[in-house]
């Protein structure tokens, strides 16, 4: 019996199901249910909440989510190998379990959702982790169909997630994913926990969604910066230039000099930017 509930362990069911990991898929499984069940105590309290899981794969996960109380899991796997674990686990837990046969990058869970929030709780595939993040991060209007996620990335994307303006991870995807969530890494899991091991250190990460963000147009902050970290060795004076608009005057908006660097600059100073960069092409248009 394992420590949450009287399912197989996840080494039998993987030698019963031959369901090797795929480097093709970004597969590394997580075998160890009490570290499964410490991200899912992350995304709590579970009672009466939906949880949308990617990649489950065996299923230690989304076994740790619904003993710990989940109401309802929605489990988005591609692999069709891991569908006979994951059936398993539905009988197991009758009415709970809703098994998704998709590519998560193409699906949108919100038909099934009756308008009500959801988590997201996953052991993101590595090759696909920071495309769905952008994503999930991009959708609009805001505020989004979910209210937290929980995710495990490689801990150097982790960086890059939670970073603010000065450290040396901080680059477009900390504006964007901290302009629009509040972002944490909680813990780290060591690459011994896997199967196979990987080479790098995983971290998962949680982002709760701020419901009234600063006002700004999502795709000129996107522009402002990739410009600025595109050329993170330059100065703003010469990295904004492919904008085709003054540097200086954006600079200005954000209160910043122009001889600044982008990885000094904060977020608010992108999203101030971002907006002076509409008002210009506006003015250039009426």
């Amino acid at each position: 019996m394992s420590a949450i509930d009287d399912l197989p362990p996840l080494r039998e069911v993987i030698r019963q199901h031959s369901l090797s990991a795929r480097k093709s898929l970004g597969q590394n499984f997580l075998l160890d249910l009490n570290l499964t069940a410490r991200i899912a105590r992350a995304a709590g309290p579970l009672q009466d909440a939906t949880v949308i899981e990617i990649g489950p794969g065996p299923g230690g996960l989304t076994r740790a989510l619904l003993a710990l109380g989940a109401r309802r899991v929605i489990a988005v796997e591609r692999d069709e190998r891991a569908l006979g674990p994951l059936e398993q686990i539905a009988r197991r837990y009758p009415g709970r379990l809703e098994i998704i046969c998709a590519d998560a990058q193409a699906f949108d869970p919100r038909p099934l959702l009756g308008g009500q929030p959801a988590k997201i709780v996953a052991n993101l595939p590595y090759n696909i982790a920071t495309a769905l993040l952008i994503d999930w991060l991009s959708i609009e209007p805001w505020p989004p169909w979910y209210d937290m996620m929980v995710l495990m990335f490689q801990r150097e994307v982790a960086e890059r997630i939670v970073a603010r303006e000065n450290d040396e991870a901080y680059g477009r995807l900390a504006v964007l994913a901290n302009w629009r969530t509040e972002t944490k890494i909680l813990f780290d899991i060591s690459p011994a926990a896997f199967v196979p091991q990987p080479k790098v250190t995983s971290s998962v990460v949680r982002l709760v969604p701020r419901k009234v963000p600063e006002a700004c147009d999502r795709r000129a902050l996107e522009q402002v910066a990739a410009a600025a970290f595109g050329q993170r060795r330059k100065m703003l004076r010469q990295s904004l230039k492919s904008l085709s608009v003054d540097p200086a005057r954006l600079a200005a908006a954000a209160q910043v000099d122009v001889t600044r660097r982008a990885e000094t600059v904060p977020v608010t100073g992108f999203v101030a930017m971002a907006r002076e960069l509409i008002n210009i092409r506006a003015t250039k248009t009426s």
